[in-house]
């Protein structure tokens, strides 16, 4: 069908044997789904302990997001994926068989360290890998697996845990394992060694000083606080209107759903469009979705406002890839794709500390503040596009003329 070849034609291989291993580490990952309950059930831990415990996987996945980044740059994209997945797969089976719990909560540490390390060196190598005018269609296709091995790994994710923790921990520590060995059999430094004999250009001050990168980070970050609300403050709305897990499961599976069947489409709809505006309508259109909460009383209000928000998120997954990889430069793509990544667990802390007060103590106009932080952030988006739009046409006019000088000898 025309529509797969447009979706998925014209990407290197190195980028699928990426995508392979991404794909087969994101349907094993299973095991932190079901952590705080393994605590509870196998090493008697109250629901506050386990809490706390698996709090330390949250604090690993930040330190681990900086130290890929700067792994990422200074070791390279190959190395740091195949010696942080190693080191996942060793610290799961550490925790299949280990009881007490400071060691556990350790170990939740290190999880959240190796398992947030690839982050950065995925991006950077897909960006090394895959020229610019594929790069949209590439991030989509990831954003595409991610989501349908987020699906995966949640079906079977509840057989596993019924039938054993250690099995659990241990079949995600195969998948890790699988992955690392694909990524050393098929997929070759990215990073050249002319650029990494280079000096990395002021390292992470130089990502704290590009302003029009923080820019696009704070939107992100504005982004990441409405799509958090989905996990965090939706099921506390619905449990006020007295709806159940079970209906909050749907609202969850029927927005996976859609990704996973709707994703492909979605290049089609937003090639040859200004990413800024593809942003602004993202933005806008979630906006949608959550005002759409302020009057939601029964399941299926929440189900179409699940469908509105889902397809927002999914128009703004490929272009947030793509201008991050465009604002790096080569030499500090680990380092951008650490610090945009942090927007994600900061959304995660922000959101239920703000969004529960709100719910709290606004009810219903909580979704109607919600839906104007994602319309200002549309309009922000429409702002600093142009500026976006500058630097990256900038940089590829430089590229192509030291491209077209010729060389001495």
């Amino acid at each position: 069908m025309g529509w797969v070849r447009g979706a998925v034609g014209g990407l290197p291989g190195v980028y699928w044997f990426l995508w392979a291993g991404l794909l087969i580490n994101r349907v094993g990952g299973f095991a932190v789904l079901y952590l705080s309950l393994y605590l509870t059930a196998e090493r008697g831990a109250g629901a506050a302990l386990a809490g706390l415990v698996v709090g330390t996987y949250g604090i690993g996945g930040v330190a681990g997001t900086l130290a890929g980044g700067v792994l990422t740059d200074r070791w390279g994209r190959r190395s740091t994926l195949i010696w942080s997945h190693l080191g996942c797969a060793a610290v799961l089976v550490a925790l299949a068989f280990s009881t007490p719990l400071p060691l556990i909560a350790g170990l939740c540490l290190l999880l959240g360290l190796t398992q947030a390390m690839p982050g950065p060196a995925f991006v950077a190598a897909i960006t090394d890998a895959v020229p610019a005018d594929h790069r949209l269609r590439a991030f989509n296709l990831q954003f595409w697996a991610f989501n349908l091995g987020t699906a995966g790994a949640s079906l079977l994710a509840g057989a596993l845990a019924r039938w054993s923790y250690l099995g659990l921990f241990l079949l995600d520590a195969t998948s890790t394992l699988v992955t690392a060995l694909i990524i050393a059999w098929k997929v070759p430094e990215t990073l050249t060694r002319t650029s990494r004999s280079e000096p990395s250009a002021g390292g992470m001050r130089t990502v704290f000083a590009d302003r029009i990168f923080l820019a696009f980070v704070g939107l992100t970050l504005l982004q990441a606080l409405l799509s958090s609300q989905t996990t965090t403050i939706v099921p506390l709305a619905m449990h006020d209107d007295g709806l159940g897990p079970g209906a909050y499961g749907l609202v969850t599976a029927l927005g996976g759903a859609l990704i996973v069947g709707g994703q492909l489409f979605v290049p089609g709809f937003i090639d040859r469009r200004r990413k800024d505006r593809v942003l602004a309508l993202s933005m806008a259109v979630m906006a949608a979705g959550f005002a759409v909460l302020a009057v939601a009383d029964s399941l299926a209000v929440y189900l179409v406002a699940a469908v509105i928000w889902t397809v927002g998120g999914m128009i703004a997954a490929p272009p947030n890839a793509a201008i991050n990889s465009e604002l790096a430069p080569t030499l500090l793509r680990g380092r951008y794709q650490a610090v945009f990544y942090l927007s994600f667990p900061a959304a995660a802390f922000m959101a239920p500390a703000l969004g529960g007060a709100g719910l709290e103590w606004l009810g219903a106009g909580h979704w109607v503040i919600v839906a104007i932080v994602g319309l200002v952030a549309a309009g922000l988006h429409l702002a600093a596009g142009p500026a976006r739009e500058r630097r990256v046409a900038a940089g590829r006019a430089a590229s192509t003329e030291h491209i077209g000088q010729p060389h001495s000898g």
